[in-house]
């Protein structure tokens, strides 16, 4: 191989050693600045192909996505010293690379472990300035949108950190709490079933006695109707009688007088009555005289 060849060849070795140490591509899902000897020279580089001076600059590439701080469980104090358990998380993106950098040396494990810091005073804070109620139920959704706001600024100044989003997964009561406020609502679920209880068993003698009112009521009604209907049918039963015997007195002395004769004699017992009793009238004489 002629020394011009090998020339030709070293130099095109050198040139290509260069070119893939000049040479980087940068992600749409990353953020990257450009360091030259330690120093920021350039600051959220775009995405696509770009030149550096290779062995005197290098890249510091970071995620752009949308990240998630699952901070842990923490104790706070309300403005009634009462304790809570609050679990929450952020949702955070990196906004200003060089800020980030300064703030972070780049290290995303240390962006966490700052934005978490500063999530629990700012949860202290606003928690410190609401009741136990207000935190739990009545104004969750107006604290987070009031912290997220003001955690946001913050962020972004010290941290060049976008905070996008801060959320509250569980508000609990610690132990000895939770035994003293579920004790108290037990006890308030117990007064108010024996209120109830009360007030049933209060309506349910209500209903009785009325029923027991109305049952004599309507008993009597019954009874009365049943004894004018009874005397009713009696003295029309009279009437009618007395209407039939008074067509022939005689006839009906005469088939009373038969009917007493039989109902008499139908039984085995002695009889004793003197004969010219009135008894024997018609057995004397047919016409009863």
């Amino acid at each position: 191989m002629s020394p011009k060849v090998m020339l030709t060849a070293i130099v095109l070795g050198i040139v290509l050693l260069v070119g893939s140490q000049g040479l980087y591509v940068i992600n749409e899902t990353e953020r990257a600045i450009k360091l030259q000897f330690g120093e920021v020279v350039e600051a959220d580089i775009p995405p696509g192909l770009h030149w550096k001076v290779p062995f005197m600059q290098n890249i510091k590439r970071f995620d752009a996505r949308v990240l998630t701080l699952d901070t842990n469980p923490s104790r706070f104090l309300t403005s009634g010293k009462k304790y809570v358990i609050v679990d929450s998380y952020a949702k955070w993106r990196i906004k200003d690379v060089n800020s980030y950098y300064k703030a972070t040396s780049g290290n995303r494990l240390e962006a966490s472990n700052l934005l978490a810091n500063l999530v629990n005073k700012g949860l202290r804070d606003e928690i410190a300035a609401r009741t136990l109620h207000d935190v739990v139920s009545g104004e969750r959704d107006q604290l987070m949108t009031k912290l997220t706001a003001a955690l946001n600024l913050q962020t972004q100044k010290e941290l060049g950190i976008e905070v996008l989003d801060l959320r509250v997964k569980a508000v609990d009561l610690p132990e000895d709490l939770s035994k003293s406020v579920y004790s108290r609502m037990s006890a308030e679920r117990e007064r108010e079933a024996r209120e109830y209880r009360s007030q049933g068993k209060e309506l349910a003698e209500g209903i009785r006695a009325d029923a027991d009112r109305q049952k004599i009521v309507i008993e009597a009604q019954a009874y009365r109707d049943a004894e004018r209907t009874k005397g009713e049918g009696d003295a029309e039963s009279a009437r009618i009688y007395a209407a039939a015997y008074n067509k022939d007195p005689e006839f009906y002395a005469f088939t009373r007088s038969l009917r007493a004769y039989t109902e008499t004699f139908r039984q085995n017992d002695v009889l004793l009555l003197q004969p010219d009793s009135d008894f024997f009238r018609y057995m004397k004489d047919a016409k009863g005289k």
